[in-house]
């Protein structure tokens, strides 16, 4: 049996696309379930821990007293902490896999077809690559200098990117934590879940909103600053995501960043 191929970007929430039909109530009871399961096992659970950690940080002192460390050791042997890092972020990307084949599944699609619907894949290489840059650029540089505002504002904590030893393999390990960040967060946050809650006959506004505010949200154990920041941005790539249907140079972006505070950290905290 072939399994249908959705056509390119198929079934994307673009701007100015109508309603989906109005699914029955079992439809949207599965639906809900789909989406509540999937962010359960992902960062929907990160922003409960995330809120947790800054109550926890909060009732112990000031913000501006506190280390939010992103990529910590997790061992003091080397190739056991190697091991935990790899299996960290392979594990982290399952709920991905999990999100596209229940999309894809619902749609009589396979989950490499149900990527592509999102324009998750590498159909439009160049072009993905130069919308990544420019993203990144116009993220990156005014969320650092919000960042440093939150700093001295007391609202923001001090963030750690890199706390791992120094290693021959702590530069791939952190690049493949800002690939992991990127391909998990913009393929959950943006892409499959407001297809899905555009299937559940969201509007747009309400769709952007909760996807920005969950963004923000599982950052919120770095402060105040990182969550308006992340929300700020969440709002813009699902803007972009809106208007090309393609996840993939938010991908780009997101990776690009990351990689950037992560490795650029790690090689010059040693002169700090």
């Amino acid at each position: 049996m072939v399994v249908p191929e959705p056509p390119v970007d198929a079934g994307r929430p673009l701007r100015g696309t109508p309603p989906a039909p109005r699914p029955s109530a079992p439809e949207r009871s599965r639906l809900r379930l789909e989406v509540f399961l999937v962010l359960a096992l992902s960062l929907g659970a990160s922003a409960v821990y995330a809120v947790v950690s800054l109550v926890g940080t909060l009732t112990r002192g000031p913000l501006r007293e506190a280390t939010a460390t992103l990529n910590a050791s997790r061992s003091d042997r080397p190739w056991f902490d190697l091991t935990y890092q790899l299996l960290a972020t392979a594990t982290a990307l399952v709920p991905v896999v999990l999100a596209l084949a229940l999309l894809g599944w619902s749609r009589g699609w396979t989950p490499r077809a149900a990527a592509r619907s999102l324009g998750f894949d590498l159909r439009r290489p160049g072009r993905d690559l130069l919308q990544g840059l420019g993203l990144a650029a116009l993220i990156g540089v005014p969320g650092l200098g919000l960042y440093l505002a939150g700093r001295a504002l007391g609202v923001t904590a001090d963030v750690d990117p890199a706390a791992l030893d120094t290693y021959w393999w702590t530069v791939p390990v952190l690049l493949l934590s800002a690939v992991k960040n990127g391909v998990l967060e913009e393929v959950v946050v943006v892409g499959w879940l407001l297809r899905r809650l555009h299937d559940l006959r969201w509007g747009p506004v309400a769709a952007i909103a909760a996807s920005a505010l969950l963004r923000g949200s599982y950052h919120l154990y770095q402060g105040v600053g990182p969550f308006v920041g992340n929300a700020v941005m969440g709002v813009v790539f699902a803007l972009v995501y809106r208007r090309t249907g393609r996840v993939m140079p938010l991908v780009v972006a997101h990776t690009l960043i990351d990689a950037v505070a992560f490795v650029g950290y790690a090689a010059v905290r040693p002169y700090l």
